[in-house]
């Protein structure tokens, strides 16, 4: 993908919008890079909410970034879009993507939207930046490598409204890298909590792993979360007090193989060998609930399987924060991590301008409410997610509910595959030294990298 640089129109288009003062001022250089190797260095002058107004006065028009963009555009706009592979995701992309064409009549797009699982796009992007798409959406995990590798173009500027100020301080804080906003909030909820059948498990069951089990074994069902998957793994020793924090090198340093962390390992073997608590993947777990019925009936997962599961449980669907374990005799509340959606912009987009304005209108309150009407994920703009429909989901309220007790993904590359080993020996009861076995799992997620 050629980097294109914004015509001397636009320029100066950019540099009257600031002069005259119009709302909050900045926006990054607009000087001519033609090296082909360099992303593009240039944003919209920022201004206040109102940039659509302009009325007849021509310095109105000046100081509106969109009416300059739109003036300096030649031809047809054409932009690609990666999201969810998913067909939810498809169908209601297709449909913002509609209402966004519909906001500009006056110019023509050309708008793709291809299939990326959000938890790939960092490895596609980084195969080639300059192949990539325009506009894509990705976790808030991989942030910081997209920024180093130069893939995301700074939101200095914007057109509409500011990220910063409509989005939760959680989800701001997860799309800045040292003070500077490098992506749009798109949703808040990608974490994890405990979905339960309540005609079977009482309130008062979930509110301890040790009730859940017990109460699976005498309804003779199963409860589960995925033991392989570090994402999950994390949040048992998190909820002990051990660390596992991502160094500046993108090393880790992780502390599980202390005398807590130990103690934790012991205790999830002790679960994971009573026949109700099981190992079970969420790709497995869609796959029962997809064939109707599951033995499975209280299961740690997130909102993108709400509604496959309120599906087999009807009027028993119901979730909740996660629960405490036994560590040592004492109960200890199971942690989680938080996660979120991101829209990133290319920074070697050929059509930079136009790429922003459509993050923006992808992540701005009413698509946010559109993607949750059809995904069921929680907004991050917070007029959204006050709203009575959001607010009335069970399994929005149980990420709030566990937000107290969840962190933000910074975890190194070296972390993954230790994570999977650590949580398939635990399951299957392979592990005789837990001291040694943990040793050797901190030292695979804290190895260096190549």
């Amino acid at each position: 993908m050629k980097k294109k640089v914004l015509s001397a129109m636009l320029v100066a288009a950019m540099t009257a919008s600031v002069l005259a003062g119009c709302g909050n001022q900045g926006g990054g250089d607009a000087s001519d890079n033609s090296n082909n190797s360099t992303p593009n260095t240039q944003t919209p002058a920022q201004t206040g909410d109102d940039t659509q107004t302009g009325g007849d006065d021509a310095n109105a028009g000046a100081a509106d970034p969109i009416a300059n963009l739109i003036a300096a555009t030649e031809g047809p706009v054409s932009l690609d879009l990666w999201c969810s592979e998913t067909a939810a995701y498809q169908e209601v992309m297709a449909k913002i993507v509609d209402n966004f064409k519909a906001a500009y009549p006056d110019v023509e797009f050309n708008i793709t939207i291809g299939a990326q699982s959000e938890a790939e796009a960092k490895d596609r992007v980084l195969e080639d930046v300059t192949a990539a798409a325009d506009v894509y959406v990705f976790a808030d995990d991989q942030l910081v490598e997209l920024v180093n590798a130069g893939a995301l173009q700074p939101v200095q500027a914007t057109y509409t409204y500011n990220p910063s100020e409509v989005n939760a301080a959680g989800a701001v804080d997860a799309s800045t890298v040292n003070g500077q906003l490098y992506a749009y909030p798109l949703t808040a909820s990608n974490g994890y909590f405990l979905y339960y059948d309540s005609n079977i498990f009482t309130e008062e069951d979930v509110q301890t792993w040790d009730g859940i089990i017990a109460k699976a074994n005498e309804a003779g069902v199963q409860c589960g979360i995925e033991a392989t998957s570090g994402w999950y793994l994390y949040s048992w020793f998190a909820g002990a007090g051990c660390s596992l924090t991502l160094n500046e090198d993108g090393t880790n340093t992780c502390d599980w193989n202390s005398d807590a962390g130990v103690a934790v390992a012991e205790a999830l073997a002790k679960m994971y060998a009573d026949p109700a608590f099981i190992n079970l993947t969420d790709v497995d777990y869609s796959a029962q609930l997809t064939e109707g019925d599951t033995k499975v009936r209280a299961y740690v997962d997130g909102t993108w399987r709400s509604g496959d599961i309120e599906k087999v449980f009807g009027d028993g669907y119901a979730a909740t924060k996660l629960p405490t374990f036994t560590v040592n005799g004492e109960q200890v509340q199971q942690r989680s991590y938080a996660g979120y959606k991101l829209v990133g912009v290319n920074a070697y987009s050929e059509n930079v301008g136009w790429s922003m304005l459509l993050a923006e209108f992808i992540s701005n309150e009413e698509s946010q409410l559109a993607i949750f009407e059809a995904t069921g994920e929680g907004p991050a703009n917070t007029n959204a997610a006050a709203s009575d429909a959001v607010a009335a989901s069970p399994a929005i309220s149980a990420l709030l509910a566990q937000a107290p007790y969840a962190d933000l993904q910074r975890v190194g590359g070296k972390y993954w595959d230790p994570a999977a080993t650590l949580g398939k020996n635990l399951a299957e009861g392979t592990i005789t030294d837990f001291k040694a076995a943990m040793d050797e799992a901190v030292a695979g997620i804290n190895a260096p990298t190549e």
